[in-house]
C-alpha cells in the first residue's frame, strides 16, 4: 500500500520491491495503557478486503458490493496521505456502512527520516510530541467520519532501514507515542508495515509496551492468508489481529466500474460505525 500516500506511481518506483463481521474482545494488546479503561468490544471481520488511494465513490462501492470483498481501508489523514479524498466523508461512511461494507480507518502521519516513504519525517528530537499531536489528529478525522470509540486505527508506516539504529528507535518512539495516545482516546491501535522492515520493527521489538496489537503486514506473495505465511512468531497477534496485503495494483472490474486496488486478507478490528 503506501504510497497511496506519496501516489501508486511513485511507490511501486520506490520500493518496486468475504467474509463474516462478529464482535470480539480480542486484539487489545496488554499495554499498560489500556489497563484501566473498560473498552467498546472490538468489531471484527475476516473475509477480503481491498485498499485504494482515493475512497470510491458510493456508486461505485454499491456496484462493487457482490460479495467478493467484505471490507475497504480508507485513508482518513495524515500529513503524508498522498490522494485527495472527495468521496470519504461521513454521510459516505453511513451509506457504505449501511450496504454491509466494513471500514478500516488508516492514517499517513510522519515517515522515517531513513526511508523514501512521503515528505514530513519523523525526528528524534519530537518523536514523541509529534506521536501523541498526529494521533490527536486521527482520533478527530475518524470522529468526524462517524468512526465510533472502540475503533481500530491503523497507522501507515512505510519501508526504512530498520539497521539504523537512531533512526529505528526515533520511530519505535513515535509509535508508542502515538498508540498511547489512541488507547487514551479510546481507540485501538494497528499498523500497517512491510514484513522486511517497518511491520519486522515492531513483531521484534524487545519492549511492547504501548506497540499496536494489530498488525497489517505487507507481503506480496497472493497468498490470501493470515496464517500460512505468517513471519514472526506464532504466538504473535493472535485472536483476530492480523491482516495481510497480499497483491497490489490489481486492475479490477465489478459492476461495470473499474478500480485498481491492492488486495489484502483480514481477520482484524475494523471501524465501529454503528
Amino acid at each position: 500500500m503506501s504510497s497511496h500516500r506519496q501516489s501508486k506511481k511513485r511507490r511501486y518506483i520506490t520500493w518496486g520491491v468475504a467474509g463474516a463481521a462478529v464482535l470480539a474482545g480480542a486484539g487489545i494488546a496488554a499495554q499498560t495503557s489500556m489497563a484501566a479503561t473498560t473498552w467498546p468490544a472490538q468489531k471484527t471481520f475476516t473475509g477480503r478486503a481491498f485498499d485504494t488511494c482515493a475512497a470510491p465513490s458510493l456508486t461505485a462501492m454499491k456496484a462493487w458490493n457482490t460479495g467478493f470483498y467484505g471490507a475497504a481501508a480508507v485513508y482518513i489523514g495524515g500529513k503524508n496521505r498522498g490522494c485527495n479524498q472527495p468521496n470519504l466523508t461521513a454521510s459516505w461512511v453511513k451509506s457504505v456502512s449501511a450496504l454491509g461494507w466494513k471500514l478500516v480507518p488508516l492514517y499517513v502521519g510522519s515517515q522515517p527520516s531513513c526511508g523514501s516513504g512521503g515528505s514530513v519525517k519523523i525526528s528524534a528530537s519530537t518523536a514523541a510530541a509529534v506521536g501523541k499531536s498526529e494521533a490527536d489528529d486521527a482520533v478527530a478525522k475518524a470522529a468526524a467520519l462517524g468512526m465510533k470509540a472502540g475503533s481500530p486505527i491503523y497507522l501507515d508506516m512505510e519501508a526504512y532501514d530498520t539497521t539504523n539504529t537512531s533512526c529505528n528507535n526515533a520511530v519505535l518512539t513515535y509509535v508508542r507515542a502515538f498508540d498511547k495516545e489512541l488507547h487514551a482516546k479510546t481507540y485501538r491501535a494497528g499498523f500497517y508495515g512491510f514484513t522486511s522492515s517497518s511491520a519486522k520493527a515492531i513483531a521484534n521489538a524487545t519492549d511492547k509496551t504501548d506497540l499496536p496489537g494489530n498488525l497489517w503486514y505487507a507481503l506480496w506473495d497472493k497468498q490470501n492468508t493470515t496464517t500460512a505465511d505468517w513471519p514472526f512468531g506464532s504466538t504473535q497477534f493472535t485472536g483476530h489481529s492480523r491482516a495481510h496485503q497480499y497483491m497490489v495494483n490489481s486492475k479490477e472490474t465489478r459492476g461495470g466500474y473499474t478500480i485498481t486496488v491492492d488486495r489484502d486478507a483480514w481477520d482484524a478490528p475494523v471501524a465501529i460505525t454503528g
